[in-house]
């Protein structure tokens, strides 16, 4: 997983403020904070933790499934590109 090692900052990065939005909702619980206000951390912890997993998979399609000597208007390179687009739609990122 070189891709990861070359990233690692900035994914440790991320998974330090994910750590930080669970014990968010954690205390909140704790305290009997509203249903509502809970939700709310949960639904961005959520959010943060798709934009990681959206990150690792952009990462791996770029490292392992196209040629970095390809032209950009390769149809792997293009069809990469557009997996990419999808991934970030659907964990709406």
């Amino acid at each position: 997983m070189g891709h990861v090692a070359d990233e690692k900052v900035k994914l440790l990065n991320r998974v330090k403020r994910l750590r930080g939005q669970i014990e968010a909702i954690q205390r909140a619980v704790e305290a009997g904070d509203e249903c509502a206000d809970v939700l709310q951390q949960a639904t961005a912890c959520r959010g943060a933790l798709d934009g990681f997993i959206a990150e690792i998979i952009e990462d791996h399609i770029r490292e392992h499934m196209v040629d970095p000597k390809a032209a950009r208007d390769a149809p792997r390179v293009q069809a990469a590109e557009e997996l990419i687009e999808i991934v970030h739609q659907y964990l709406k990122r």
